[in-house]
């Protein structure tokens, strides 16, 4: 058998040993980590050839998975037709039969050369919550890999920027937002000389946009309520100065241990982890709120297949607690900031209108900036296609 048939017959023993998962799986990148390692005979080169070709399966997955039973050489050909032109894969594409043409560049048109609707990429119940996300651009981009993005944590990213050109990585700094760069190589950024001295962070470039929309002003006494591992809160600490401070707070030990850690590493002296309750009043409070993540599906396409409309529905529930909890601790004339990485009306819009409704003391803010986002129900969607990024959404709320 040839290299291209046996690499097509161990991507379906691979995706043979995932497939009683992916539709059920939360945690299926660690699940996909683990059997590729167990492969000694792996290099990295067949690690990143078989996890690129894998999670193309997760994000095609209804056009892939009905093939496997019936036609399993073509539901492996179908993923490496579809996967990312990159030198993992451009060896293997090119022993493809004849009768598999260059690919399109856009989803219609390959969803057209092989008889079926670009839709189906994601689940048809989601239309209703976003409808945004089934338009021809946003589709493209669920079809294709999430990028890189970094955040500089330096007013010199020369210090940063000059190590990449010595590693011979390809970047480019953000048309939006000076301070984000994005990584056109695959490259383990906390291996690197500025990493470890806190100069730069990975951060997508949405989760950046977040805080700049809402306008952050320099100085005050601030409260991350969900700080988790402490992305926007290290974010939060450049934006407010060396006159500002921040509590983070989060019911997870273990993040807010690597918040500490990462805070340590960039010289962030103005963050305090809480070890309990916060206590205001503050002058603005971030709410990150834990959500469904659909926001991330280009990134974690798995998510499409295990997240169902009842996990929304209960992700609504805790967030409007969390938001009318911490909401108490804001002072009058404070800011108020609710973000999810989530891209359901039922997560956002309608948690802040709700939110509105019980709170005559709170009332929506104008943006500072919306970098081309969506305005809808007091709050902005940043949508994937529009800056290649993951989805987000934040409202920006002032208590009278």
């Amino acid at each position: 058998m040839s290299v291209a048939g046996n690499q097509q017959r161990t991507l379906l023993l691979l995706l043979a040993r995932l497939r009683p998962h992916w539709r059920s799986d939360f945690h299926l990148p660690a699940r996909i980590q683990s059997l590729l390692a167990r492969h000694r005979a792996f290099g990295s080169r067949d690690r990143r050839l078989y996890r690129e070709l894998i999670y193309t399966t997760l994000r095609h997955l209804p056009w892939i998975e009905p093939l496997l039973d019936r036609e399993p050489d073509r539901a492996a050909q179908l993923a490496i037709w579809l996967a990312a032109d990159h030198p993992a894969t451009r060896a293997l594409r090119a022993a493809l039969p004849a009768s598999w043409p260059a690919p399109p560049a856009d989803l219609a048109a390959r969803a057209a050369f092989l008889g079926t609707d670009p839709a189906t990429i994601l689940p048809a119940w989601f239309r209703t919550h976003s409808p945004e996300l089934f338009q021809p651009a946003e589709l493209d981009a669920q079809a294709r890999r999430a990028p890189l993005w970094l955040r500089l944590q330096t007013d010199d990213p020369a210090c940063v920027t000059a190590e990449f050109d010595r590693r011979g990585w390809r970047w480019r700094r953000s048309d939006v937002l000076p301070s984000a760069l994005q990584l056109l190589d695959e490259a383990d950024v906390t291996q690197t000389e500025a990493h470890a001295r806190g100069l730069v962070e990975v951060q997508d470039l949405g989760s950046q946009l977040l805080l700049e929309a809402a306008g952050v002003a320099p100085g005050g006494r601030w409260l991350d309520a969900c700080a988790g591992a402490g992305g926007k809160a290290l974010q939060l600490s450049r934006l407010l100065g060396p006159s500002g401070h921040i509590d983070a707070h989060d019911i997870r030990p273990a993040a807010l241990r690597e918040l500490t850690a990462r805070a340590r590493r960039s010289r962030a002296s103005n963050i305090a982890v809480l070890s309990g309750p916060p206590r205001g009043p503050y002058d603005g409070v971030l709410v990150d709120a834990p959500c469904s993540g659909s926001g991330t599906w280009r990134r974690a396409p798995h998510l499409k297949w295990v997240t169902v409309a009842s996990d929304i529905a209960n992700a609504a529930l805790r967030q409007r607690a969390l938001l009318a909890e911490f909401s108490s601790l804001v002072r009058p004339g404070g800011q108020l900031i609710y973000a999810t990485c989530s891209l359901s009306r039922q997560e956002n819009e309608e948690i802040v209108a709700a939110f509105l409704a019980a709170h005559a003391d709170f009332s929506p803010a104008v943006p500072a900036r919306d970098f081309g986002a969506v305005r809808r129900g007091g709050g902005l969607t940043f949508l994937p296609a529009r800056h290649d990024t993951d989805g987000f959404f934040v409202a920006s709320l002032r208590r009278d």
